[in-house]
């Protein structure tokens, strides 16, 4: 309560501010700036500048008589001098030729004399106080929010107005099917009534950044023709306690009126986390609008058709108590699309460009394993840009191409300066890559090598393109891979005898999909299939935390280590077998500085490139 005092006082140490001001104006300030215009004289001195004509123009008021004086320069001062009962002043004034007058009284009233004076300036100053004080709360978020204490700040669009609908989202078909029983409800919730079932309160979209989970709640919008308020968990929590409450009341009952509708609430995680993790007490703000959520989701039944979606990358840290039957029961993945779903995706953002014909999304889709769709729709729009650049009315496949490469290393660094001897290092480096992946068996194609620079620090780079969908790995697909990040260092080892940084990025790699296979997928002899690690959270970089004992984790690190170099060891084999396709291949690169698969495996089959 005492928040809310707070501005009254304010208000009132202001407005008595605006009071002092005005009788400090009224006072002081406007009588000396009137003032200070005009000259005090004495009433002899005035008769002698009438006398010797001095005085061009005379005025006679009740008590004062104000008088002008021209000067030689053509200036004139205006005096002021008391009056007094002189009945021959007329007189005098006639005979010297002065202009005079006396002025009418002037009959004011008293109300409008005061509110000149007074009420007017008042007026004014709390006009521009209010004004004031509006843009302080707009920019700091202190008064304002308690001047609209618990008003929602979703944002609402009326029935299809999203513009969305299932069409425009792609490689989600499983999400999409999940979500169809929500837009059928909506629109014909009676022959699920007739049956006695209910269609859950909540659904709780989870899934990396990027995949389309707020896009596939506007698509249910668009699709089930209703109301979509639409609000950040962020925008529930303020300085003030008990906003954030007051807000999600206030955003229930928006939507009960508005039945049938949708409520969605992105990044969900920033009010449902789990209560038992400590910290903060009970009476947190962000716990107490945690409750009230919890509160107004039990308050309403399903048949009054309020669906509530939620999104979120974090599910792990949400409340239990948010996640239990009667809730957000209804938890549908959005995961990072396949390979078709990134070529349909691919497709729907290419609608929105002028595109070749000849385009090959499917090598694109293969090309890019692992990206959202955000990351697909940054490709295509990438490729438009470059299409641009290069003066071309249409998106061409090198296009394309380059545009997955500078979203994946950046772009190019044209005026890069490189000595020939690093360059000569860097190529012996990229081959020495693509020979050990060439020569495996369980190793991708090499699709282009590169000893071109780009912005995120990559000197070149060897990249490899699956013909298929790769959704498990292997022991043996693991190990080559390792094999090949060892390609790099290996080459340098047996042309220059010598080791370099640039295989920092291939260590580190590397030694990732050891610790993998020993710590999570049971591929090591000594440990067999024992957990020694747990990721903490697999859609925001999946770090991991090993749980075990100073004296395992020693034991640990030995296996790591014992993979790595028998893969070191394998790629030294390779290369040292093939060394005179080494040197060749290395000076074709040297020369051209991008090669493409289909070049290297022509030289490398001793086929003229």
């Amino acid at each position: 309560m005492k928040d809310m005092k707070t501005p009254k006082k304010t208000q009132l140490i202001f407005y008595t501010a605006i009071l002092f001001v005005v009788l400090l104006l009224n006072a002081v300030v406007f009588p000396a700036l009137i003032n200070k215009s005009v000259k005090q004289s004495d009433y002899g001195t005035f008769l002698k500048q009438v006398e010797s004509k001095q005085v061009s123009e005379v005025e006679i008021r009740d008590t004062q008589i104000g008088y002008t004086v021209a000067a030689a320069d053509g200036t004139k001062t205006v005096y002021v001098t008391g009056r007094i009962e002189d009945p021959d002043l007329v007189n005098r004034l006639y005979a010297s030729g002065v202009k005079f007058s006396s002025v009418i009284p002037d009959e004011t009233s008293p109300i409008i004399s005061g509110l000149l004076s007074w009420v007017l300036p008042l007026i004014i100053f709390v006009a521009i106080g209010r004004y004031l004080g509006k843009m302080m709360q707009s920019k700091t978020g202190g008064l304002g929010g308690t001047m609209s204490f618990g008003k929602s700040n979703a944002k609402v669009y009326m029935e299809a107005q999203t513009g969305k609908t299932f069409v425009d989202v792609a490689g989600q078909d499983e999400a999409k099917e999940a979500l169809q029983e929500i837009v059928d409800f909506l629109h014909n919730p009676k022959k699920y009534s007739d049956i006695g079932a209910t269609i859950p309160k909540g659904a709780l979209l989870v899934g990396p950044p990027g995949t389309g989970k707020t896009l596939l709640a506007k698509a249910v919008a668009g699709e089930s023709k209703v109301p979509f308020f639409s609000i950040s968990g962020s925008e529930f929590v303020e300085m003030y306690v008990g906003m954030g409450a007051a807000r999600v009341r206030d955003l229930f009952k928006e939507a009960q009126a508005k039945a049938p509708c949708i409520v969605f609430i992105d990044e969900i995680d920033t009010i449902g986390k789990s209560r038992n993790s400590g910290g903060l007490g009970g009476n947190d703000e962000r716990e107490q609008t945690l409750n009230q959520l919890l509160t107004e989701m039990d308050g309403f039944t399903p048949d009054k058709g309020v669906v509530i979606l939620a999104a979120t990358n974090r599910p792990e840290t949400l409340d239990k108590a948010l996640l239990r039957p009667g809730r957000f029961d209804r938890r549908i993945p959005v995961e990072l699309p396949d390979l078709n779903g990134r070529e349909s995706i691919l497709r729907v953002h290419a609608k929105k460009v002028k595109i070749a014909k000849d385009v090959d999304f499917n090598m694109i889709a293969r090309a890019t394993s692992g990206a959202s769709g955000a990351d697909l729709a940054n490709i295509i729009n990438e490729a438009a840009l470059r299409a641009v650049r290069m003066g071309r009315p249409e998106i061409m496949q090198s296009d394309l191409e380059e545009s997955v490469e500078v979203v994946i290393a950046g772009y190019q660094r044209k005026n890069a300066v490189i000595s020939m001897k690093d360059k000569l290092t860097i190529a012996y480096h990229e081959v020495g890559h693509a020979l050990v992946a060439a020569m495996q068996e369980y190793s991708a194609p090499v699709h282009k090598i590169t000893i071109v620079p780009r912005t995120s620090g990559a000197l070149g780079y060897t990249m490899q393109v699956d013909q298929n969908e790769q959704v498990l790995m292997s022991r043996e697909q693991a190990m080559d891979k390792i094999a090949t990040y060892m390609g790099g260092r290996a080459a340098e080892e047996l042309v220059f005898n010598t080791v370099t940084s640039g295989a920092s990025n291939d260590i580190e790699q590397a030694t990732k999909i050891a610790r993998a296979m020993v710590t999570r997928f049971g591929m090591s002899e000594e440990f067999d299939m024992m957990a020694l690690e747990t990721v903490n959270n697999p859609y925001l970089g999946g770090d991991t935390s090993l749980m075990v004992s100073a004296e395992t984790s020693a034991k640990v690190d030995s296996e790591i280590l014992k993979i790595i170099k028998e893969s070191h060891k394998r790629a030294s084999g390779i290369l040292e077998a093939n060394k005179p396709k080494l040197h060749e291949l290395a000076k074709y690169l040297l020369e051209k500085e991008t090669i493409s698969g289909e070049e290297f495996m022509s030289i490398l089959s001793g086929q003229v490139a």
